[in-house]
């Protein structure tokens, strides 16, 4: 059976704000835990609120390494005012726009997992072209745009180290299940076709794949 996350950390995430399923949630959790074994950094696009990053950081922390989360904190498409995942409660009431990262701070402190994790504040592209180390793991649920996804999928997914595991988040084959386009399951189809990338699960709307050796070989 696969190891689950401490009870307590299970709480904050069922508490903390975000759209994952818990099914979704300890698949990724397996799949950081499985990453981890590398001994690199865990690292996410799409902080919000950090409900997923309870989940990294928990793994990071029985391995010893850390988790990485990268985000604007401003809010991807589907969050704005009007949209339907718009949560009044993550506006920054002096400045009238949306700010999660308050709410994430939160999440990590009540959880204790504050040392085990590395928020990158900013624009996940400008992040990538910074980065160089390589990573145990990539998750991608940033933005939901075909501008964004594939910005996600280009910076980051080069940066897995061989055996390494990229989950991407929101992947709907069927177009009428989606609520903001399907540019995760293109970017999914498009690290399948890449011949860098095997499938190792499917939970709900979250894909996990392993990068190979051939694939890792071919990184830049």
């Amino acid at each position: 059976m696969a190891a689950a996350p401490e009870p307590a950390v299970l709480k904050a995430f069922e508490a903390a704000k975000g759209f994952m399923p818990l099914d979704e949630g300890l698949a990724l959790y397996a799949a950081a835990v499985d990453a981890a074994r590398l001994g690199l950094p865990l690292l996410e696009v799409g902080t919000y609120c950090g409900r997923s990053t309870l989940l990294l950081a928990d793994a990071a922390r029985a391995a010893g390494t850390t988790a990485v989360t990268v985000d604007h904190h401003r809010g991807s498409e589907e969050q704005q005012p009007g949209w339907d995942y718009h949560d009044p409660e993550t506006v920054d009431p002096e400045l009238g726009v949306m700010d999660t990262l308050p709410a994430f701070r939160r999440t990590l402190y009540r959880a204790g997992l504050e040392e085990h994790v590395i928020a990158l504040v900013g624009r996940s592209p400008r992040i990538a072209a910074l980065w160089r180390s390589p990573l145990a793991l990539v998750f991608i649920d940033g933005g939901h745009t075909d501008e964004h996804a594939s910005a996600d999928y280009e910076g980051w997914a080069p940066r897995l180290a061989e055996g390494g595991l990229l989950v991407i988040h929101d992947v709907f084959p069927d177009p009428a299940d989606e609520f903001t386009g399907q540019a995760p399951y293109r970017i999914w189809l498009r690290a399948l076709a890449s011949g860098a990338f095997t499938e190792v699960s499917a939970t709900g709307s979250l894909r996990v794949l392993r990068r190979t050796e051939a694939g890792s070989r071919g990184r830049r």
